[in-house]
This record gives structure tokens, C-alpha cells and sequence, in this order.
């Protein structure tokens, strides 16, 4: 039976595993080696000595891939990929879970402050699921400053899997939750700030294009880049503690809140108040990108569902044939934009002869706006005629098929 319009089904976790595992793994590929230099930054006691200066972002990545190869820069790199899809996973879930949790019973719409507390929920639940294990493996790796072009040189910890090993054996399994309170608070407040102002940029963004009823992938992109900058400045101190904490083994018979006043302390008497903010160059670039890529790969997947499955609103499947002529901006360059105006995905080239060809996945709603703007076609251009006709795959998903010929 054909799903009615309207009838929706919530994204499922597995959905949000697949799309956020994605994401993360993504982002973990394209921003790694950002994180690598932050760490070795955070972890440096450069311009601690009178007269000196700290080791800059640029500096600190030469140094590392003049003694150590580019690819120390991926140190970490399988703690990362390990820990992403469970922790984007648990992220946007347990995001959406609060967030319907505090939805207004009435009208189904969460307030602001309440996306907030949601993001608080997310963060925190992420950090103490996966977030500070996941983390402690990747300090350590990253702290190691062996080559990898020597192999001579035994690094203490081979990879992810032998650096959890040693690590439970030698200093227990309470040492991989070492730095979860301050890990929790960084990535509450984090996902706070992050959840919050991502969702109320896109509210901005649909009140300007009130036509669209997806936001185009470059739009989500935009708007995770200036979400994902605004956790790293509010929390860098906390950030800088909590990866001295968790590289440095525990003193017998110390507190975690003893180790970590100690550090701070440390900290600002050696170094001054510039060292808890170490770090935060290399921290801005890799987090803001991150939540970019992290974003633009979860929506698009999440399109991808919300159309094909049975139990949303059903996609169109039309087969187009326009006819006529064009100057100037061509039907190809036209077509892309009215569908990326509109969440509609799929692809589009041109053929010999003069004939724009392509495939095109979208909700109803979007594909008829889509249809009416093909008839109309770009400007300068004559359409003579459009032929229509419905067709549908045996597997019951629906797509958008056209042809336009200029």
C-alpha cells in the first residue's frame, strides 16, 4: 500500500549509526592530523622558560613531520575510528531522544533553552559511553615521539588495541575513565552550544528560503562550520587540563580533583594563563570543519531515508522530456541549483546532441516545485513543450527521471 502523506517514522538508531558513523568517520580522516598538533601543543611546556615563546600551530606540525614522517600526524588515528561510530551514534540519538523528551506535549516544538539541555544530555552522554575512553588511547598514541620511518624505534604503545591492553594491565581500567568529569563537561557544553546554535541558524535559514523544503548541502556545511567554532572557545581550559590529565599516570593515593587542581596550578605558575589556552588554533580547525563535514554527511543521509523509506511522505517517480531552446545558462547549471534549492539529490549530464540527462530523488512536495521550474526552465531559455510520463521501480523506491532537450 502506498504510504499516505504525512505519515512519518522518526529516524531509528540504526539510521543515526549509519548516517553519524559516516559523518564521524569523515570528519576523523579529513581533520586528524589538526588534532594531532593540538595535542602535541597542549601537552608542550615551549615558552615556559623566561625569555621564550611557545611553539606556534605551523611550527609544531613541522617539527612533527620533520622528525617523526607526515604520517604521525594519523597517530591516534584507530582509537578515533573505533570510538566514532559509537560516539556519533549515541550523539545525535540521545540528542533527538532529550529533544523530543522536552517537546512541548501541544504543539511538538522544543524551545531553545530546552535544545540546550538536550545538547547538555547528548554531550554528556557521549563523553562517559565512549567519548573518554576513546580518548585516553588517542593522547597516549599521540604523545609518543618516536619516528615511523625507523623501525628500530619501538614506540611503548604498537597501536589502539595493544595501548588498551598495556594500559588496563599496567594502571587498571579505572585509568580509560581517567578525565571523564572534565571530558563530560567539555562535551556538555560542547554539544550545548553546538546542538543550539546549529538548530536556530537552520530555523534562519528556512525563514529566508520559505520555498525549500531541505536545506542544500553547502547551506548545512556553512552552518556547522560556525556552530562546531563556538564550544572550543567556552571550554579551551577545561580541554587543556583534561589532556594533561589523562597522558600523565596517577600519583598513588591522589583525587581526581586533587590532580586536577594540581595541574591547573601547575599550570599557571610555570606557564601563565596563554598555556590553558594551548592548543586552540589547531582545536577551532579541527572541531569547526569537523562539525561541517560531520553535519552535511548526517543530513544528506538522513534525506536519504526520510524519502526512500516506506513510512514517510512518498517520493515522486516522473520521467521528463523538455523540449525547446536556451542562451546563456545552460539547463544543466539549472537543474543542479533548483535541485540543490531543494533537497533533491540524484545527478544530471549532458549527452551528445544537445540533451541534459539525469536522475533525481525527492519528497512529493519538493519534486512537484521541482517539476514546475523545469517547465519554466532558466531564463533566456524557450521550452516548447514538456512530456510527462510516471514510472516506478519493481522495488517499490520511487525516482525522478528527465530529459531536456535544447
Amino acid at each position: 500500500m502506498a504510504p499516505r502523506n504525512g505519515d512519518k517514522k522518526p529516524v531509528g538508531f540504526a539510521t543515526q549509526l549509519i548516517a553519524g558513523g559516516t559523518a564521524g568517520g569523515m570528519e576523523a580522516l579529513c581533520c586528524q592530523p589538526l588534532d594531532t598538533i593540538k595535542v602535541r601543543m597542549q601537552l608542550s611546556r615551549s615558552g615556559s622558560a623566561p625569555g621564550t615563546k611557545p611553539r606556534g600551530f605551523l611550527a609544531t606540525g613541522a617539527m612533527i613531520i620533520r622528525r617523526e614522517t607526515p604520517l604521525a600526524l594519523y597517530k591516534g588515528l584507530g582509537a578515533v575510528l573505533a570510538g566514532i561510530v559509537p560516539k556519533m551514534a549515541v550523539r545525535f540519538a540521545s540528542f533527538e531522544q532529550y529533544k523530543g523528551a522536552l517537546a512541548d506535549k501541544e504543539t511538538g516544538v522544543t524551545s531553545i533553552g530546552n535544545i540546550f539541555i538536550a545538547g547538555l544530555g547528548a554531550g554528556t552522554t557521549e563523553a562517559v559511553a565512549v567519548v573518554t575512553p576513546m580518548e585516553v588511547v588517542k593522547i597516549r598514541l599521540q604523545a609518543q615521539m618516536h619516528s615511523l620511518a625507523d623501525p628500530m624505534e619501538v614506540p611503548r604503545y604498537r597501536n589502539a588495541g595493544h595501548a588498551v591492553y598495556t594500559i588496563v594491565r599496567e594502571e587498571g581500567i579505572g585509568t580509560l575513565y581517567r578525565g571523564v568529569s572534565l571530558t563530560a563537561l567539555r562535551q556538555a557544553t560542547n554539544q550545548g552550544a553546538n546542538f543550539t546554535a546549529y538548530q536556530e541558524l537552520k530555523k534562519v535559514a528556512h525563514r529566508w528560503q520559505p520555498e525549500l523544503t531541505e536545506l542544500p548541502s553547502y547551506q548545512h556545511m556553512v552552518i556547522g562550520l560556525i556552530s562546531g567554532a563556538m564550544g572550543p572557545f567556552s571550554n579551551a581550559p577545561i580541554d587543556t587540563i583534561k589532556t594533561r590529565l589523562q597522558k600523565a599516570t596517577a600519583e598513588p593515593g591522589t583525587t581526581a580533583l586533587q590532580r586536577i587542581t594540581a595541574i591547573g596550578k601547575d599550570m599557571w605558575r610555570r606557564e601563565g594563563v596563554r598555556s590553558f589556552y594551548k592548543g586552540i588554533t589547531p582545536r577551532v580547525l579541527r572541531v569547526a570543519p569537523g562539525q561541517a563535514i560531520v553535519f552535511a554527511v548526517y543530513e544528506r543521509i538522513k534525506a536519504q531515508y526520510l524519502c526512500l523509506s516506506p513510512y514517510t511522505m512518498s517520493c515522486r517517480s516522473i520521467h521528463f522530456i523538455v523540449s525547446g531552446t536556451v542562451h546563456g545558462v545552460g539547463f544543466r547549471y539549472f537543474v543542479k541549483t533548483m535541485a540543490d534549492q531543494k533537497g533533491i539529490v540524484g545527478w544530471v549530464k549532458n549527452d551528445p546532441g544537445g540533451t541534459v540527462v539525469g536522475v533525481a530523488q525527492g519528497k512529493e512536495d519538493a519534486m512537484a516545485r521541482f517539476r514546475k521550474d523545469l517547465e519554466v526552465g532558466p531564463l533566456h531559455a524557450h521550452v516548447t513543450g514538456v512530456q510527462i510520463s510516471s514510472e516506478q521501480t519493481v522495488s517499490g523506491l520511487e525516482f525522478y527521471k528527465f530529459e531536456i532537450r535544447h
